[in-house]
């Protein structure tokens, strides 16, 4: 692989037609002296001055050079003698980037807990009395790529009577600027008069229920498996529509 990146370059002093020496051997040395710092900064490459012809001959196998790159393989060594996956950081496909987001998290959550074990250290002076109050510290394992994804799982958990805070410390607001928000809104603007939530199963009667559940069957006849996002597709699936397109 060393040899197939490796360049020669030979330059040959020419002769005249009765076969002398058209520059001496110390002009040859200067020409070669040139070439050699001419090229000095590249890689790979060696300068030959010579008088004499030659042939030089190939020793790589090309029969599968068209195939495969060389680059790719050394790459993929480095990756594989360090034990790491080469999709972590060089995707190459839409579920391997996926991936790689879930691996790089993975790794960082062991930081995270040190310092929310940190956090905790601090706060054991002021438990002193487990009666009346305890101070806990808790880090959500959110991120820039899936807090859009936690904020849907805890409203989805708020249907069965689980914490109405989540979703929104997911979405980056403290719990105080949630709280303030709701009374601002519903007990000084009374934003919850004008504004009514839609008819959804989680805040009507079950009277309510079962009166619309002959109309709500009927609308969802047309609807069927909901439409992936792009990072939840197949790199098929994306080439499929992308030549339907």
């Amino acid at each position: 692989m060393e040899q197939q990146l490796l360049r020669l370059i030979i330059q040959e002093m020419p002769i005249d037609k009765n076969g002398d020496l058209v520059f001496d051997v110390d002009e040859a040395r200067e020409l070669h002296k040139n070439a050699v710092e001419m090229l000095g900064k590249a890689i790979g490459i060696n300068v030959l001055t010579t008088f004499a012809d030659v042939k030089v001959e190939d020793l790589s196998d090309h029969s599968n050079e068209s195939a495969a790159d060389q680059l790719e393989k050394v790459e993929r060594t480095v990756y594989n003698e360090a034990g790491v996956s080469q999709m972590q950081f060089n995707t190459s496909g839409n579920l391997a980037l996926e991936k790689s987001i879930a691996n790089d998290e993975a790794t960082m959550l062991d930081l995270v807990l040190q310092f929310q074990d940190y956090a905790e250290s601090l706060l054991k002076t002021f438990n002193k009395n487990a009666k009346r109050l305890v101070y806990k510290v808790q880090m959500l394992p959110t991120t820039v790529y899936n807090y859009k994804d936690l904020s849907k799982l805890y409203k989805e958990q708020t249907q069965i009577g689980f914490s109405k805070l989540l979703p929104q410390i997911a979405l980056g607001q403290s719990p105080s600027t949630v709280l303030a928000t709701a009374i601002f809104e519903n007990q000084m603007m009374e934003l919850a008069e004008i504004f009514t939530p839609p008819q959804m199963s989680s805040t009507i009667s079950k009277t309510q229920q079962s009166g619309g559940a002959e109309k709500e069957t009927s609308a969802g006849e047309q609807g069927g498996r909901p439409e992936l996002s792009p990072d939840e597709k197949s790199d098929k699936t994306i080439a499929n529509e992308e030549s339907e397109g």
